[in-house]
C-alpha cells in the first residue's frame, strides 16, 4: 500500500457523513463546530466560504473542491455580503435568531438537480471524523483552507456524482459515499502536486522514486528490524547515497524516521485499545518492553502508560 493510501486507512478518512446542498441566492449557513475534515464537492453554481477569524473569504465555482480542516467553524453562502441563515451545531440546524429546524440535519437533502432549480448552488459536503494520531498527521498536510480548481483529473469524479445526485435510487447513499471519497483522494492528490503547497518533508520526499519507495517499505512493514543497508539494497541505491538522500529529504535519518512512525502507531493503538504495553511494543517491532518504554518516553515525552492516562478522554 502506498503511504498516502495508508494514512487515509489509519486515520480512518473514508465513510463521510454526507450532506446535499441546493440552494438558490440568497442564502448562507454557518457551521459553528466543524469536524475535523471538510470536503466540498461544488456541482454548480457558485459560493462563497470563510473560516472562523479569517479576514476574506475564498470563492469557489462548479468544479471546485474545498479541503476544510483544523477551523473552529466556517460560514458558506453564495456571496459574502449575505447575511447567515442557519447555524448548524450538533448536528442540528438552527434559525439564527430562532430555534431548532424541524427534520434531521443529518439526511441528504432531497434529490432535485439540474433544470429543476434554475440558478442554484448544488454540492456535496463530506464531514469526515479523523483518528487520533493518524488524524493530525493528515491534517498537518493542508492548511486550514486547501481549493482545488477544477480540472481533467478530478472532473470525472465530480461529473459522476452530478450524475448520482440526481437520481433517486437504491444504495444511492453508498455510492455517494463511495464517490466522495475519490474525490477526496483525488483532491489530496492534486493538492500535494502544487509546488506553492507547504507540506511536511515527509510528504514532499514521496515524490523521489527512490525515497518514496523506502517510505513505503518502512509504512508496509514497520515492525520489521531494518538496516539502512537493506533499506539502501531494496531500492538500489548505496548506504551512504541513501542514508544521505533520505535525510536530506525527510529532514531525519531513516531509522528515526522509523522510530517517530512507530511510536505514531503505538500512540493510537495506546489511546483506542486496552492491549498492554507489552502487546503494543511487539505491535510495533519491539520485543522488549522496557526498550519500548524507553523510546516512547524519549519521542512522546511520556511513558506509555502515562500517555495512555493522559488520553484516556479522547477514546
Amino acid at each position: 500500500m502506498d503511504v498516502l493510501s495508508d494514512l487515509l486507512h489509519r486515520a480512518h478518512a473514508k465513510d463521510a457523513l454526507v450532506k446535499q446542498l441546493i440552494r438558490r441566492p440568497p442564502w448562507s449557513m454557518t457551521y459553528a463546530d466543524a469536524p475535523p475534515l471538510t470536503v466540498v464537492a461544488a456541482l454548480a453554481g457558485p459560493a462563497s466560504i470563510r473560516l472562523d477569524g479569517a479576514a476574506e473569504p475564498v470563492r469557489i465555482g462548479a468544479g471546485d473542491i474545498a479541503l476544510i480542516g483544523r477551523t473552529g467553524g466556517y460560514t458558506i453562502a453564495d456571496s459574502p455580503t449575505t447575511p447567515p441563515e442557519f447555524v448548524i451545531r450538533g448536528g442540528k440546524k438552527y434559525v439564527v435568531g430562532g430555534g431548532e429546524v424541524a427534520g434531521d440535519h443529518q439526511s441528504l437533502a432531497p434529490r432535485t438537480y439540474g433544470d429543476g432549480l434554475p440558478g442554484a448552488t448544488i454540492m456535496l459536503r463530506g464531514a469526515y471524523e479523523l483518528r487520533g494520531e493518524m488524524g493530525d498527521r493528515l491534517l498537518d498536510m493542508l492548511p486550514p483552507l486547501a481549493v482545488v480548481s477544477a480540472g481533467p483529473r478530478t472532473e470525472a469524479a465530480l461529473d459522476l456524482l452530478a450524475a448520482e445526485v440526481s437520481r433517486d435510487e437504491p444504495g444511492q447513499d453508498a455510492v455517494l459515499h463511495r464517490l466522495l471519497d475519490l474525490v477526496l483522494v483525488l483532491a489530496l492528490r492534486a493538492w500535494c502536486a502544487r509546488p506553492e503547497a507547504a507540506l511536511p518533508a515527509w510528504c514532499r520526499a514521496l515524490a523521489d522514486p527512490a525515497i518514496g519507495d523506502a517510505l513505503r517499505l518502512l509504512h508496509d512493514d514497520p515492525a520489521r528490524r531494518w538496516t539502512i543497508a537493506e533499506l539502501a539494497a531494496k531500492i538500489g541505491m548505496s548506504r551512504a547515497a541513501f542514508a544521505a538522500r533520505f535525510t536530506d529529504l525527510v529532514g531525519e535519518p531513516p531509522l528515526t524516521y522509523l522510530t517517530s512512525w512507530r511510536m505514531t502507531l503505538a500512540a493510537d493503538v495506546l489511546r483506542d485499545t486496552e492491549a498492554t504495553v507489552a502487546t503494543v511494543a511487539r505491535q510495533v517491532g519491539y520485543e522488549d518492553a522496557f526498550a519500548f518504554s524507553v523510546a516512547f518516553k524519549r519521542v512522546r515525552g511520556l511513558s506509555p502508560s502515562m500517555w495512555r492516562r493522559a488520553n484516556e478522554s479522547s477514546c
